[in-house]
This record gives C-alpha cells, sequence and structure tokens, in this order.
C-alpha cells in the first residue's frame, strides 16, 4: 500500500456537531453533584474508583470522556441510584461518534491510534499530546501562528485530553515514548505549567505499561534529528509510522519505509538513558525549579 498524503486541506467540523460534547460535559456534571452531594472530595472518588484525582476532575469538567467502568463503580459509590448506570450505552455509543471531533487531516491516524495495540513515540520539539497536562495543551495552542479562536482552542485541548483515554483500558496496549532532553528543558506556558506537566511524565512513567526514557543533550550521535515520528501497530494490523511537519500528515505503510523508521527507533532506544534513569533526571528536574 503507498503512503498516503492528503491533497487538500477541509475545513474542520464542529466538535459539538454529533452533540458527544454536550453529553460528556452533561455527565461530568452529574458525577461533580453526586460526588459533592456524597461528602468525597475528588480524590477520595479517585481512590474507591481506582483512577487518579485529576482523571476526576477532567471527567466532571467534560474533558475526559467517563469509562463504561468507571459508571459502574461510581454509581453506588455516589448513591445514584442507576442514574450512572442508564448513561452507559449512551456514552459507548458517543465514544465512537467522538472519534470524528479531531480535525480532518488527523483523523485517519487518530482512528488507528485509539486500536492501537503498540504505540511508540520519538519527539524532539514538545511533550506528545497524550503525555501533555490541560494547562500545556492550552498554553501550546494559544501560541499557535495565526491565532486560533477561543473556541478552538478549547476544541482541540478537550480532544488531545480525550485521546489520553487510551492508557485507561485493561489490557492496555503498550507504550514507548523517547523524549529529546530539549523537549523537558523547554518552560511551555511558564513555571507552574511546566512543573505540572513533569509530574504528569513522572506519573505516567512509572505506569506498568510505559517505558519512557530521555535522549541526553550530551550525546554525540542522535539518529533523528531530521524531527519526531510515532510508530503504531493497530490490532491484527500491520505496524504503520506517522509523522506530521506544520500540520501537514504522513501516515506511511509501506513496508520498507516503515522498517527504516524502526530500526532507527531501536537505536533511539539504545542510545538515550535508561527508564529509571530517565525518572531520575526528571525527577532531579523538578528539584531544580
Amino acid at each position: 500500500m503507498a503512503s498516503t498524503e492528503p491533497e487538500e486541506r477541509r475545513p474542520e467540523r464542529p466538535a459539538e456537531e454529533d452533540g458527544t460534547a454536550h453529553l460528556f460535559r452533561a455527565v461530568g456534571k452529574q458525577i461533580k453533584v453526586l460526588r459533592v452531594g456524597a461528602g468525597l472530595s475528588q480524590k477520595e472518588l479517585g481512590a474507591r474508583a481506582h483512577c487518579g484525582e485529576d482523571l476526576v476532575s477532567a471527567m466532571e469538567r467534560g474533558v475526559r470522556t467517563p469509562q463504561p467502568e468507571f459508571l459502574e463503580l461510581a454509581d453506588p459509590l455516589l448513591g445514584a441510584g442507576g442514574l450512572l448506570l442508564a448513561v452507559i450505552d449512551d456514552v459507548r455509543e458517543a465514544q465512537k461518534r467522538s472519534r470524528t471531533r479531531h480535525p480532518e487531516w488527523y483523523r485517519g491516524y487518530a482512528s488507528l491510534e485509539a486500536l492501537a495495540v503498540q504505540l511508540y513515540v520519538y519527539t524532539n520539539q514538545s511533550v506528545p499530546g497524550l503525555l501533555q497536562t490541560e494547562a500545556y495543551a492550552q498554553a501550546m495552542f494559544a501560541q499557535w501562528k495565526p491565532l486560533l479562536s477561543e473556541e478552538t482552542i478549547e476544541k482541540r485541548v478537550a480532544d488531545r485530553l480525550a485521546r489520553q483515554q487510551i492508557f485507561d483500558p485493561w489490557p492496555s496496549p503498550t507504550f514507548s515514548f523517547i523524549l529529546d532532553e530539549s523537549v523537558l528543558l523547554r518552560p511551555i506556558g511558564g513555571k507552574v505549567v511546566h512543573e505540572e506537566q513533569l509530574r504528569k511524565l513522572l506519573r505516567i512513567g512509572r505506569m506498568r505499561t510505559v517505558q519512557l526514557q530521555v535522549m541526553p543533550l550530551t550525546r554525540e550521535e542522535q539518529p533523528s534529528l531530521d524531527g519526531p515520528f510515532t510508530l503504531l501497530t493497530p490490532k491484527k494490523q500491520q505496524q504503520v509510522a506517522y509523522m506530521e511537519i506544520h500540520t501537514y500528515p504522513r501516515l506511511i505503510t509501506v513496508p520498507e519505509e516503515v522498517r527504516v523508521l524502526s530500526v532507527r527507533y531501536g537505536i533511539l532506544q539504545s542510545e538515550a538513558l535508561t527508564p529509571r534513569d530517565s525518572l531520575a533526571m526528571i525527577e532531579k528536574m523538578l528539584g531544580e525549579l
């Protein structure tokens, strides 16, 4: 199969065209009202429902989709009396439709990403979208040129955070991230946002399904100075590669081209710090802020 590149950038469809964003916000508000009524903090609900405080916060604000498993656990915990159980089918259907919320040029990759069993990401420019905090993503889109409208920024941040649900299911895909050290040094959004982002990298880097490595600036050899790329293996499909330059995407499916990038990724893994040393470097950075 030949590599595919869009010939023309078509207009984006509004994020709320099919009502999915409205549904997620409505369910999030219900969760918050029930939680407050039950006298629980976000941290306490997260502990009882086996998820993080930041995830509960994101669901209540409508920027992360509540998973059916969470709704099943939360309904009795919050004394919802079946209210949250009643929306599970609607949420499942909305999750399918929400894949079309991404920009038109990005949707092909986003659909594959949602089906991934293996995902390997190298970047030397910014923190990968799957690892970004809400504030970091907001800062990234706010400085986009030409400037984006507030509505578009809100949409893109919500879509980016929604993609991070890929970490939630079990069994989970296998993840590998290699970040150039320069990415960690760049304080996008300022000191507070930078610190929060480093802490999120530590949290995700400690997950059993994630291998996070840092490529030090002191390395004399760097096999991928020409830019970021992603290797993705969808379920029951061959591995593909993806790269993007100034929002112009390229999905690579030619086996030989994918093989070359796979070899390159392997070299990057061998040259980068070990996952343990990488997390130690991030912890040191946090201590010096």
